[in-house]
């Protein structure tokens, strides 16, 4: 009896050791409640941005005001809400860091290697093809679709790189997809839409990872 309880938990070591060397499962919980937070407060700062416009009508689609009324861009709008998204992007990727390298170092496992390396990429993939279709969006206009597109995008992402990490991140990534097809029937609730999905799915999926991997 002692034998077969000896051999499962070498097998059950050796299972361990081959998923960490596949796959990065370091990512913090806490990190995707810290981004749907910063998320949450960019898209209040978005709402002030739009509400200190003396015309702005909560009926009207926010993207109708990345034109002036005489039908010319609104320089004003874009580089506000370019600084606002580089703004979201950059505290949640440096938090989301930060709380990563902190939880590699508590479960002893190196940070940075050919796994994450890979993660990287894999997710770079879809994120990068996705920056560069909202660019040619904004191109010819297509403001409104913006936002679905970077839902569809970042679930691609996602999904694509759950081959590296924590499987479930797929699901998020599913719920990212599904969120961005609908906000792209309504797009002019586009920005509510990007709420829910860089905000609220994020704390949700960080809440129920932190308490089923970290706690």
């Amino acid at each position: 009896m002692d034998k077969h309880n000896e051999h499962l938990e070498n097998l059950s070591e050796i299972r361990s050791l081959m998923e960490r060397s596949s796959r990065f499962i370091s990512l913090s919980g806490l990190s995707g409640v810290v981004a749907g937070i910063f998320a949450i407060m960019g898209s209040m700062a978005a709402y002030w941005y739009l509400g200190k416009d003396s015309a702005y009508d909560v009926a009207r689609p926010y993207y109708e005001y990345a034109e002036t009324r005489s039908g010319l861009p609104n320089i004003d709008f874009y580089i506000f809400f370019f600084t606002d998204a580089i703004l979201v992007l950059t505290a949640s990727l440096l938090a989301g860091s930060i709380l990563t390298i902190r939880a590699s170092r508590k479960k002893g496992h190196a940070t940075w290697g050919p796994t994450a390396k890979r993660l990287l990429i894999n997710i770079l993939i879809p994120l990068v093809t996705g920056g560069l279709f909202c660019l040619v969006l904004l191109y010819h206009g297509l403001i409104g679709m913006v936002a679905p597109a970077t839902l569809v995008f970042y679930g691609l992402a996602l999904i694509n790189a759950s081959k590296y990490t924590l499987d479930d991140i797929r699901y998020l990534g599913i719920c990212e997809i599904a969120l961005g097809l609908i906000s792209s029937v309504y797009i002019g609730y586009g920005l509510i839409f990007w709420t829910i999905g860089f905000g609220l799915l994020h704390i949700i999926y960080g809440l129920v990872m932190y308490n089923k991997y970290e706690k």
